[in-house]
């Protein structure tokens, strides 16, 4: 889930007095977010669900991250933050401690920033921010996420490059290490990203690969074989679930978004390819995905957004997925924000099936929730409320 902006309370260590002072800071923070959500069709058999659905906006989570001052413009700094669900307390990203992200580095006033350990990639990092995921969480994201619209997955065991920011313009690139002995180029992940984001204009723009490993994988038996050390899973439900034996996943995207007055105007574009290889139960699978949204802040309080996501697939099956949400957020305090999202979906064509192996009529799936619908359309009602701290 996505990322936001961090509130902090930081507690500061001077050095000895007369000499010049190193600092160092650490910061708690999190955010908390839950909801309750009407689903129309949730399940194979098109049952209705009424419950608890939460991090809508906003993906639950705490964290630590700190700096030390080295001197000189060097700082050592590192973060690790903790993802959970609200309503069960149950940890998140498989269970992991640190989930989201846990990595150290060194950052330079002069040279950018280097990290290490597990991290978003350029694309969420760079892309992301620009496009209606970063205002209105999962119910506005790509169709089973099969583009990492809606941040689904991390990066583990990956140095990354951040640059300066040069009057607007910035790089990042990532390489995550498999750790494979003997195989190094099993198993990997790279990507790269650039942004210009000055005034009311921001543009971004970048590719991700990630590359899954040969050993343990069962030829044509086995549809969930997706065993990257470095990449997580991208398989959030129906729509791309059957790709899990995928050989390697290439994502390009791009995103630009301008503001004029109260209104916000953006639009993205994806192609995301599922390659096969001798292992995988299907033949080699891409998405183009196209995304625009329009927000209008009606008070300094009340933020409404429009959006509307097309997502067609071509090559093992083939299916066109239509997508219009929209949502209110309302802030109460700069903490605290009550909010209202709502998608509708319509699928048609044919889509794999990750069971038979075989296809069937496609089946409409809103966002990454991942709730299958059994059924060519799916609506979704969330209110929700969102503390951070």
């Amino acid at each position: 889930m996505k990322r936001f902006a961090l509130t902090s309370l930081s507690l500061a260590l001077l050095g000895a007095a007369g000499a010049a002072q190193a600092q160092t800071s650490v910061t708690l923070y999190g955010m908390i977010d839950a909801g309750l959500g009407y689903v129309s069709h949730a399940n194979a058999n098109g049952d209705k669900l009424f419950g608890m659905i939460n991090g809508n906006l906003s993906g639950d989570r705490w964290g630590l991250k700190g700096q030390e001052d080295l001197g000189g413009g060097l700082k050592a700094i590192f973060q690790l933050e903790n993802g959970f669900d609200v309503g069960t307390g149950r940890l998140g990203q498989g269970g992991r401690e640190f989930g989201r992200q846990a990595f150290v580095g060194l950052s330079g006033s002069q040279w950018g920033t280097v990290t290490l350990g597990r991290q978003y990639d350029p694309l969420v990092d760079m892309v992301q921010g620009i496009t209606a995921d970063n205002y209105w969480g999962a119910i506005f994201a790509t169709p089973g996420d099969i583009d990492n619209y809606d941040n689904s997955l991390r990066v583990s065991n990956a140095v990354k490059y951040v640059s300066l920011n040069y009057a607007g313009f910035q790089v990042e690139a990532l390489y995550g290490f498999s750790g494979l002995a003997g195989a190094t180029g099993q198993g990997q992940t790279w990507s790269g990203a650039a942004t210009y984001n000055n005034g009311p204009l921001a543009i971004a723009g970048g590719y991700f690969y990630a590359n899954n490993p040969n050993a343990g994988r069962i030829p044509q038996t086995d549809a969930s074989t997706w065993t990257s050390p470095s990449s997580d899973p991208l398989f959030d439900g129906p729509i791309n679930n059957t790709y899990a034996s995928a050989h390697a996943i290439g994502i390009a995207r791009g995103a630009i978004q301008y503001s004029i007055g109260a209104f916000t105007v953006g639009g993205s574009y994806s192609n995301a390819q599922y390659k096969a290889d001798s292992g995988s139960r299907f033949g080699s699978e891409h998405f183009n995905v196209g995304n625009a949204f329009v927000n209008f802040q009606v008070t300094p309080a009340l933020l409404m957004g429009l959006g509307y996501t097309y997502t067609k697939s071509g090559g093992d099956a083939e299916a066109a997925y239509h997508q219009i949400s929209i949502g209110a957020d309302y802030s109460l305090s700069k903490r605290t924000d009550l909010y209202a999202v709502a998608a509708y979906q319509h699928a048609s064509g044919d889509q794999r099936d990750g069971t038979t192996g075989g296809t069937n009529s496609a089946q409409a799936s809103i966002g990454s929730y991942g709730y299958e619908s059994g059924r060519s359309h799916q609506e979704m009602v969330i209110l929700g409320v969102r503390h951070k701290f």
